[in-house]
């Protein structure tokens, strides 16, 4: 856990802030109405890292029926508090602060005359809810739902200047290959969202996709191994919610992040702005890669399929490899609330991606009845180009009934692909000249989308979702060979039709869902539901139709868990899912760059449907939590590469990569994380393994363990200096006809903060004690043996540096949801509690309302104080004279209060100076003297963003009158006395 120390973050004028935002709250700006008793109800709070007073901490009195605040206090210097002439009845009190989560105690009883003092109430960075007073736990790298996993990739400094792909290496569960690759629990048919919306940038290749999506833009990872109803049903390993970062603070910033290294440099600009009901975001991130070198090794036999297995050719192939390229993603965000129950939201991103390959002196061997048969030496160029564009629009309706909100959701998605490659043959044996092969695919994936959805609690421990969604996809590839057949360059079209065609295919998916969730105070929580998805497909090439039926499936999921008392949780869950073959397996041009190995698509794949099971644990020993989760996956209709030799004469040993489904693919394994706070030291760790079993049910079959694992961490030092180390291990994978080696990567980095955490130089390195890696893989079946080795040069030094531009003041977040993304609910379920405390109970939320940063308004506002309106100063004289100068003893006229000293110096005509309180001393800024009128700025860094305090006061001999202004949040009268 990365712990933010309050006490030298918030100076004392944060206290207003919360005094009147909690006013901002309730409605029509005036107190709530209490019953008024005798009661008593008292405490104090404290910090939960050091044992200091938190000072003026928000505590609410609330109705457990509808979650709403009653009453409220404001704790003193001290951090007590007290709520006299409570009513009798039964209570919650929620207790909050900026930078610290929510606490609340749930259900106090108090009787005519009860004086209930609730002892020491200590508030951190963890997620947690207070029972009977006791708080356990901490906030961890990884947090469990009742239906996802969740890494907080924002906690984690190691990934500066990386993409998603360095994200996603951390996460349980996944494993990421070189190539950038991602799976499952050793499933690659996997859904992946962004910001819980589907993407076509992930349609043509995830890896490539991920690329694009800056690590520092990252908020979490979520891993949804057993998705409920609301989502779609695609997904047959389960869904990867890519969660980016959100701002809902006022003002304008601006943040660059950059890097320089060895085989790779980032450059980030990202610049958002926000002015009452409106806020805008548009941002961009570029990565180029280069010096990316290796070679690779292959050597394979080709036999007949007879009982007698006659060898048909022995190849070799070796080359050389490079590689560059340049990935990018830019955003622009906007939203809007019309009113309190009213919003929009839209964005546009745009996404490019430009990779180029190349082989160089590709030399190949072919031996036939083994005797020498043909040599030869090529040079191939692989350019991947795309970009994808995404538009969505959103709109929001919040009932007056807390949780009940219905919304929609339009959204317009295309990427545009071109994949060409082109080999020149510079020596053959068998050839009197040179020659040369060209290949050109232009593609696109096009999804509209619209979506419906609406929930309701029912009482406050239950939720009912509904909603339903039409996906209308277009996928079109245009594909076409040319020849150089005199080595001239002078290319004629292939007139084989397998080789100049093109693939229209378009698909609709009609789904509607209804999905309930229960949450018991006990601390059990069930959520159930079932979806059902209905296809249609047409295709055709320019010759054939090609016919596919449509298909309806119904996808049933159920989530149960139970929240132990140590803040650990058991949960077990089952779900049924569909995968549906995407681009990349449907395009039936023939990818022959290498014409050893070539590779076409199968657009009459049908999906496949799994069967998931899965029993989790979680708990925490001391500072360390830990995670266990085991599971069973059993898929039919298995979507598989299957090799195959061509039998083509012309190129002797030729191999098709190609797509069936195949019979069946099993998988039983264990996921282990771990999290350990020691100190200045955070260790993170953990290991997946499982066993497959993958078969045809003909004349291939496979099966074995596959473990990866990850270990890595950070160590603060002093006066800024921290250090980050990361290592990851990706196991052999097991496929239908062999397996894929394994291999792993490790890097240490150095970082040292400047100006207030505002800016950060960091140097790293990669691999460097392993300048590369060699990775074994093979390929076994009746008709193929082949034994391959790559090597990847991956030896890297990088230099990062990053700087924030601007100031932000803390905004109380809006009710606003996204139309998906229920991981912003409390307890990541809908709104609903899976911990037992049950709605308007659990995380100080009052109606639905968002957290943001570490404030949250509604119920864990305080609602007992008003602030004090600002009386208007007297007329500045600008012919007086003062002495400004010397040492002022301030106080400030609020509930709160607030006192401390203003230092005034000047240098010639230059003024200066400082202001002390209890929470530190600041400098300040524009410090201006005008006749007896004096004025001047300062900073404070929140957790949230930096604030800016302004201060006007007249001088009248040792008297100071004025008045200072918190942000957006109001203006206080401050008065001061010169010291003699």
């Amino acid at each position: 856990m990365y712990i933010l120390n309050m006490k030298k973050t918030v100076l004392l004028f944060a206290s207003f802030i919360f005094s009147a935002g909690a006013w901002a709250q309730t409605p029509g700006g005036a107190a709530p109405t209490t019953p008024h008793g005798n009661a008593k109800i008292s405490g104090t709070v404290m910090d939960a890292d050091d044992n200091t007073p938190v000072e003026f901490a928000n505590v609410a009195l609330l109705d457990p029926a509808t979650g709403k605040p009653v009453d409220g206090s404001v704790c003193d210097d001290k951090g007590a508090f007290s709520i006299n002439k409570v009513a009798e009845g039964t209570y919650n009190v929620a207790v909050s602060f900026i930078g610290y989560e929510t606490q609340t105690i749930n259900n106090i009883k108090i009787d005519k005359k009860s004086d209930v003092n609730l002892g020491i109430i200590k508030l951190s960075t963890g997620a947690k809810i207070l029972n009977e007073v006791v708080v356990e736990g901490q906030k961890q790298m990884v947090e469990e739902r009742v239906d996802r996993t969740i890494y907080n990739a924002e906690n984690d400094a190691t990934t500066r200047g990386g993409d998603a792909t360095d994200v996603l290496k951390r996460v349980p569960m996944l494993s990421v290959d070189m190539d950038g690759n991602v799976t499952l629990r050793g499933s690659s048919n996997i859904k992946v969202l962004i910001n819980n919306k589907p993407s076509t940038i992930m349609a043509s290749s995830i890896s490539d996709a991920l690329k694009q999506i800056p690590a520092d833009q990252i908020k979490t990872v979520e891993v949804i191994t057993s998705p409920s109803a609301k989502y779609d049903a695609e997904g047959s390993g389960g869904i990867i919610n890519i969660v980016l970062k959100k701002n809902t603070l006022q003002g304008a910033t601006l943040n660059v992040d950059t890097g320089v290294g060895l085989r790779g440099s980032n450059l980030g600009l990202n610049g958002s702005y926000r002015k009452g009901k409106m806020g805008f975001n548009l941002g961009g991130f570029g990565r180029a890669m280069y010096n990316v070198t290796g070679s690779f090794d292959n050597s394979q036999i080709t036999k007949t399929p007879d009982p007698d297995s006659k060898v048909i050719s022995t190849n070799q192939q070796t080359a050389d490899t490079r590689s560059h390229g340049l990935f990018g993603n830019y955003t622009l965000g906007w939203d809007y609330d019309i009113d309190k129950k009213n919003s929009l939201a839209a964005s546009v991103r745009f996404g490019v991606r430009n990779n180029n390959s190349y082989q160089d002196n590709l030399l190949t061997g072919v031996r036939r009845d083994g005797v020498p048969d043909s040599t030869s030496l090529s040079q191939i160029f692989t350019k991947d180009v795309s970009n994808t564009v995404d538009m969505n629009l959103s709109y929001t309706h919040l009932y007056d009934k807390p949780q009940r909100e219905l919304s929609f959701l339009a959204l317009y998605s295309k990427n545009n692909r071109t994949n060409n490659f082109d080999r020149r043959i510079d020596e053959i044996n068998t050839a009197p000249a040179p020659s040369g092969t060209r290949n050109f695919n232009d593609s696109y994936n096009q999804e509209v989308t619209f979506q419906g959805d609406y929930q309701t609690p029912i009482g406050t421990t239950q939720m009912l979702e509904a909603g339903a969604k039409d996906i209308m996809r277009k996928v079109y590839s245009n594909y076409t060979y040319y020849n150089d057949v005199d080595g001239d360059y002078n290319y004629e079209l292939d007139t084989n039709p397998l080789k100049n065609n093109n693939l229209n295919y378009d698909q609709n998916i009609a789904s509607g869902y209804l999905s309930y969730t229960y949450s018991a105070k006990s601390g059990y929580s069930l959520k159930a539901g079932s979806r059902y998805e209905y296809t249609t497909i047409t295709a055709h090439t320019k010759e054939n139709n090609i016919t596919i039926p449509s298909y309806g499936v119904l996808v049933p999921s159920v989530n149960l868990s139970k929240k132990l008392k140590n803040g650990g949780m058991v949960k077990i869950a089952y779900n049924r899912r569909i995968q549906r073959p995407s681009i990349q397996y449907l395009n039936p041009n023939i990818q022959g760059g290498n014409p050893l190995s070539i590779t076409q698509g199968n657009p009459t794949l049908n999906p496949e449907y799994t069967n998931n099971y899965e029993l989790g644990y979680n708990t925490f020993i001391g500072g360390t939590s830990l995670n266990f989760t085991s599971f069973m996956r059993n898929t039919t209709g298995s979507i598989q590469a299957v090799r195959v030799p061509t039998g083509n004469p012309d190129v002797p040993g030729q191999i098709l990569t190609t797509y069936q489904n195949i019979g069946t693919e099993n998988a039983y394994g264990l996921s282990i994380f771990a999290n350990v706070n020691i100190g200045k030291l955070s260790l993170n760790g953990g290991s997946d393994i499982y066993y497959t079993k993958l078969d045809n049910h003909v004349d291939t079959r496979n099966e074995g363990w596959v473990a990866s694992g990850r270990v890595f961490g950070s160590y603060n030092l002093t006066k800024g200096w921290g250090f980050q180390f990361f290592s990851f291990y990706r196991g052999r994978q097991v496929q239908l006809q062999g397996s894929q080696g394994g291999f792993g990567i490790y890097s240490l980095g150095l970082k040292k903060d400047f100006n207030e955490k505002k800016g950060s130089i960091g140097f790293g390195a990669e691999n460097f004690f392993t300048p590369n890696f060699r990775i074994h893989s093979n390929i076994t079946s009746p008709t193929i043996e082949q034994k391959s080795l790559n090597i990847m040069h991956t030896t890297s030094l990088r230099i990062t540096f990053s700087y924030r531009i601007g100031k932000m003041s803390v905004d109380a977040p809006k009710r606003r949801k996204s139309i998906n993304n229920d991981d912003l609910k409390e307890g990541g379920d809908n709104g609903t509690q899976d911990n037992g405390g049950g709605q308007g109970g659990g995380g100080g939320q009052r109606g639905g309302g968002q957290r943001s940063g570490g404030f949250t308004p509604g119920a864990g506002a305080a609602t007992g104080a008003t602030a004090t309106k600002a009386p208007a100063l007297p007329p500045a004289d600008a012919t007086k004279t003062v002495d400004a100068t010397g040492t002022w003893n301030y106080k400030v006229e609020s509930p709160q209060g607030g006192e401390g000293n203003i230092v005034i110096l000047k240098d010639g005509d230059r003024y200066t100076g400082t202001i002390t309180s209890r929470r530190g001393t600041s400098q300040l800024s524009d410090v201006k003297v005008n006749g007896n009128e004096l004025s001047f700025h300062y900073d404070f860094n929140t957790p949230n963003g930096t604030m800016t305090m302004q201060v006007k006061s007249i001088i009248e001999d040792s008297k100071m009158t004025g008045n200072i202004t918190v942000g957006q949040f109001g203006t206080f009268p401050l008065n001061a006395t010169k010291a003699q």
